[in-house]
């Protein structure tokens, strides 16, 4: 049988994971280990975290054999990484590091977030790039490495992001694709190519980095001590793919008049649009544009606090009950006998606030509306309800910054398991609200994409269209008409109790 399944590397924050994918779009097996950022051995402050390269490979080399085993290994058609974005290192020629991956939940670089608007406007920067400045953002960790371990840069051929790293340790080759490279804050966004002006703030320029492999490119080839530790058949194509949330709209099934709800502990919504186009609105309502994967297409998106809150809750007030899963379909069914508006109770996540760019990266909010008799499933119900407003209020924001018409929303991630969520988002937005039978949508996107790169499908549109989604749509209940006016009372939070909330 020819090759038909890819060897997805998903590689987490708080989980690795591998997973194999045939072009069906079926999950045939997978395998697993926590994850963590670690501080930086020798470093004087705690809070400088980075990535040990050789634990993370090593967890993900150690779930390849275990998935390979599984499965007849003849059949794997190529192998790719997918991974979270911001992060990357310094490399030599012969793929070692000059220095660890530092990881986004490090504020090493906090102060440059001032210093940068010293050297260039920050509407400059968004217009330039598509991105807010953000602590996390890799400039200015390339331009902290500058200030700080010149020596590390200077004894480097190129830097690779996260994706690239792990693919270079499957391979040896070094590249990089737009996806990750998007999350730089050093992209000409508009171009999809470096951006010069960006880079020289960083005293780099476009030299110090790999040539681009688009997503479905061919990397390379699994060489034989990679065959050795992962257990992946020597010469297996390794296929470009990149930031997870790009790839998450393939692998749903996502429809030209929908918007992509990304939903887990954060909630990521994003659309798919055909231009780059910054504005005011957008800027200061803390919008980003990230690269589709796919040329002359572009993300914008927003980032807010998503199932964290709930998982809040949870601790707060269902915490005597062990079996997590088992809690949380008792939540919802507690939830689900609460009339729509939670008996009074408002819950206002941060994220609807005036605080300027960025404001979605606050994790402030507040609880309005408490009695002596409220009881923890309004509370819950009221966390649904708000987390939906918030997620409504996002989408008003990219429709008015990208003049985008919503026609539905596609939810995806562990927040579309919630039947309840979904039918409220529906209600709340007046819009259908559609689920795939496939939660993995990341994993599954990048899989196709591996297909396409190695031959299994002529084009992304065709592996796309081969795959059954399984669909289940929300479609808005009678509900709607009561939030209504909720979502309207919910926008007009005075400011001054928002600031004196935080939120």
């Amino acid at each position: 049988m020819p090759g038909d399944v890819a060897i997805v590397f998903d590689c987490g924050a708080t989980n690795v994971r591998v997973i194999a994918v045939d072009s069906d779009g079926q999950m045939l097996a997978s395998a697993s280990q926590p994850n963590a950022a670690m501080s930086q051995p020798g470093a004087s402050d705690e809070s400088w975290r980075i990535w040990d390269l050789d634990e993370v490979y090593g967890k993900l080399a150690d779930a390849c054999h275990r998935v390979c085993e599984q499965i007849d290994t003849a059949r794997i058609a190529a192998v790719t990484v997918t991974t979270f974005g911001a992060d990357g290192a310094p490399v030599r020629a012969d793929g070692t590091l000059t220095y660890p991956i530092i990881s986004w939940q490090g504020a090493r670089a906090q102060q440059l977030t001032a210093d940068i608007t010293e050297l260039m406007d920050p509407w400059d920067i968004f217009t330039e790039t598509g991105y807010q400045i953000i602590y996390f953002n890799s400039l200015l960790r390339l331009m902290w490495l500058q200030q700080n371990a010149p020596e590390a840069l200077a004894s480097a051929d190129c830097w690779l992001m996260m994706p690239g790293v792990l693919s270079m340790k499957l391979c040896g080759e070094l590249s990089i694709d737009p996806t990750a490279a998007g999350t730089m804050m050093a992209m000409d966004m508009a171009c999809r190519d470096w951006s010069p002006r960006m880079l020289a703030l960083a005293d780099l320029d476009a030299s110090f980095f790999p040539d681009w492999v688009e997503p479905g490119g061919v990397i390379g080839q699994v060489h034989t001590q990679a065959a050795q530790e992962t257990g992946l058949p020597q010469g297996t194509p390794v296929v470009a793919t990149g930031h997870d949330t790009q790839f998450a709209p393939y692998g749903s099934g996502v429809q030209p008049g929908e918007a992509l709800l990304s939903s887990g502990t954060w909630e990521i919504l994003l659309l798919r649009v055909d231009s780059f186009s910054p504005n005011e609105f957008g800027f200061n309502e803390g919008l980003m544009f990230e690269c589709d994967a796919l040329p002359g297409l572009w993300n914008p998106q927003l980032l807010m606090m998503g199932s964290g809150v709930l998982e809040w809750i949870r601790e707060q007030f269902f915490a005597g009950e062990e079996d997590r899963t088992q809690t949380y379909e008792l939540m919802i069914e507690m939830a689900r006998k609460i009339p729509a508006g939670a008996g009074g109770i408002t819950l206002v996540p941060a994220f609807v606030s005036d605080t300027g760019p960025a404001k979605q990266y606050a994790t402030g909010g507040s609880i309005l509306g408490l009695t002596m008799n409220a009881t923890p499933a309004e509370i819950y119900r009221s966390a649904l309800e708000g987390l939906s407003f918030q997620m409504y209020a996002a989408l008003e924001i990219l429709q008015k910054a990208t003049g985008f018409s919503a026609e539905g929303i596609r939810v995806v991630g562990g927040g579309a398991r919630n039947q309840l969520w979904n039918q409220i988002r529906a209600d709340v937005t007046g819009l259908p609200v559609v689920t795939t039978s496939e939660q993995e949508a990341t994993v599954l996107g990048a899989a196709l994409f591996a297909l396409v790169g190695a031959g299994v499908f002529p084009s992304i549109d065709e592996a796309v269209a081969s795959v059954e989604m399984g669909e289940v749509v929300h479609e808005p209940s009678a509900d709607a008409a009561a939030y209504a006016p909720l979502y309207e009372r919910y926008m007009l939070v005075p400011p001054a109790l928002k600031d004196f909330y935080g939120v």
